[in-house]
Order: C-alpha cells, then structure tokens, then sequence
C-alpha cells in the first residue's frame, strides 16, 4: 500500500539531496570565486602599501590572507583571515585569527548554476563585494572604525 504523503516526501527528499549534492559539487568554485576577488583586492592594496603588506596562501579547501605592517623596516604579520570550505554548511567559515565568533557564509546555486552567497547570522543574501568587505576589512583596516 502507497500513501501519497509518503511518495510526495520521497520525492521532496530526492530532489534535496540532487540540490545538496550539486552545491557540494560547487563549493571548490565558489572558493575559487572568492580567491580571484580576494587576489583582487591584495593587489590593490599591495599597490598602495607595498607588495610586502599582503599576500594569500591556498590550501585545497582553505584560502588565507596574510596582512603585514613594516615596522622599524621589518615587515610583521598583524592579522591573518582563512576562508575554510564547510561542506556541513555547505559554504565556508571565515575566522579572522583574533577570536571572536566566526562568519559562515552559505553558499548555494541559482538557475543557470550561479553562485549565491548568504550570511547565516543575519539571514541575507550578500555579493562578492560585501563579501570580500567582510573578509579583509578588519585583516587590512583594524584601526579604523567600522
């Protein structure tokens, strides 16, 4: 005996894990994305502050910013952010090395497999720019007010 409910379930819950399965399949590019828009932004800002004073670091699923300041001719490292791929999510986690709360970002895909992105905490859609702000803003600027 078939109960409709139970097929209309079935069928909710394969369609889920198509969807599910595809983003996970996306998440690579969707770092990839976030990497051209972060080396982006590092240039620029070694342009105006030296090639020293950033620079981005990959692993396979961790994209890492590094931020330097010369002092005293020596150039240190005074901040430090990871993008991290968090398949669970499905999106990353952005931990900005100073503790605190982390940002995770959600990501998913729209018609015509583009990318979204959505913050968690406060349940908005963002585009790569605020995204990219939201990154390198404190790793880049910490002195100043946000």
């Amino acid at each position: 005996m078939s109960f409709q409910w139970l097929t209309m379930r079935i069928s909710e819950e394969k369609d889920r894990r198509k969807k599910e399965a595809s983003t996970l399949e996306q998440l690579p590019r969707a770092l990839e994305e976030v990497q051209t828009a972060l080396a982006g932004c590092i240039e620029e800002y070694q342009g105006a502050f030296g090639a020293e004073a950033a620079d981005m670091q990959r692993e396979p699923s961790i994209v890492r910013v590094i931020a330097r300041q010369n002092t005293d001719g020596y150039w240190r490292q005074n901040s430090q952010v990871e993008v991290k791929v968090v398949p669970a999510l499905p999106g990353f986690q952005i931990d900005n090395g100073a503790g605190g709360d982390p940002f995770m970002v959600e990501v998913g895909l729209l018609p015509g497999a583009k990318l979204y992105f959505r913050d968690r905490v406060q349940d908005q859609y963002i585009t790569i720019e605020e995204l990219t702000r939201r990154i390198l803003d404190r790793a880049f600027f910490p002195k100043l007010p946000e």
